[in-house]
Order: C-alpha cells, then sequence, then structure tokens
C-alpha cells in the first residue's frame, strides 16, 4: 500500500514541480544584426547581405531575427497570447545592427526575445 501511494505521488509531484519552473525569462540585452530567418540559417552570413534583401524577404513573409556576433540568433517573440509577428517592429531595423532589451528565453538551444525595446546600434 504504501509503494502505491508513493508510485503515484512521485509522478504528482514531478509534475507540480515541472509546472512551477521559471518561465519568467531573464531580462537581457542583445545585440546584433536584423535580417531574414531563413538567410540566418542556410547562408551562414555573419551580417545582412543587405538592407533591401533582408527588406524584400521580410515583406515576402519570413520572419526578421536577430543573429548575434558570436553566431547566436534571437527569434523575436511577442509577449502576449494569442500570439502575434514582431516583423513590423523590426522592418525600421532590417539589415542593421541594433542593441534590443527585453525578456529573453530559451528551450533546447532556441532563443527568443520579448522586445521592450529597440534601437539602432550605434
Amino acid at each position: 500500500m504504501r509503494i502505491t501511494v508513493l508510485a503515484k505521488a512521485v509522478p504528482l509531484f514531478l509534475v507540480v514541480a515541472l509546472w512551477g519552473a521559471d518561465t519568467a525569462g531573464k531580462t537581457e540585452t542583445v545585440k546584433g544584426y536584423v535580417l531574414d530567418s531563413a538567410c540566418a540559417f542556410t547562408k551562414g552570413l555573419d551580417k545582412p547581405i543587405s538592407r533591401e534583401c533582408a527588406l524584400a524577404c521580410a515583406k515576402a513573409g519570413s520572419p526578421l531575427a536577430i543573429l548575434t556576433s558570436d553566431g547566436t540568433i534571437y527569434w523575436p517573440i511577442a509577449g502576449t497570447t494569442p500570439s502575434a509577428g514582431q516583423n513590423d517592429k523590426l522592418l525600421p531595423f532590417a539589415g542593421e545592427k541594433v542593441t534590443a532589451s527585453g525578456k529573453v528565453f530559451e528551450r533546447k538551444g532556441s532563443k527568443a526575445i520579448v522586445i521592450d525595446k529597440i534601437e539602432a546600434d550605434k
């Protein structure tokens, strides 16, 4: 009987522990280039080909991302549910180097940022 109760309690404890995991993100500042996400992955770029190229891809529907100097790609996401695309927030900076601050989330190697503030890097 004790083993049966314990066998049921352990999985319940794990669910509660995982449910309470920190999903609030950490406030960080990220510096990098705003570029087309497809080019960030498929072309191995260190920076955008051009502003025009990044704009053309974004206007065609490709999500923009922020690529840092160490090669990390940050996916801009909304902090609301239902969520919304973030290209409108990034379009003015397409092809440029930026400094963005906000909550950063990480999951299995992927990084995302809810942008609170973004400006051209000087």
